[in-house]
């Protein structure tokens, strides 16, 4: 049996994907013995896992737009004012929100 609480104060992909494989795992081997509580713990944390797994990869995603927006908002403020360094660091901000978005697209 588990006794897993998943972290609700930050939500972290890798603790919530080791505790999905670890609630299959527990859940598989109660499923063999037949021991119920083991396959109805094992269940939960899986299904706790998944949670935290997708509501990091959706905090994560939503951190990438605002980096994304921010950093378009001093590019171009830095392109009209003539601030070339404000711009560039606002390009290198967007770029990085976007790859930020990109790794953490929610599955279809």
């Amino acid at each position: 049996m588990s006794g897993y609480k998943a972290n609700t104060d930050e939500p972290n992909k890798t603790t919530g994907q080791y505790h999905s494989l670890k609630g299959n795992l527990v859940e598989t081997i109660g499923d063999l013995t037949g021991a119920q509580s083991w396959k109805e713990s094992g269940r939960q944390e899986h299904v706790e896992g998944e949670t935290e797994y997708n509501a990091a990869q959706a905090k994560n995603y939503v951190e990438g737009a605002a980096d994304r927006l921010a950093g378009k908002k001093d590019a171009v403020v830095g392109a009209i004012t003539g601030d070339r360094e404000q711009e560039m660091s606002g390009n290198v901000r967007h770029d990085k929100g976007q790859a930020q978005q990109e790794m953490n697209k929610p599955s279809v």
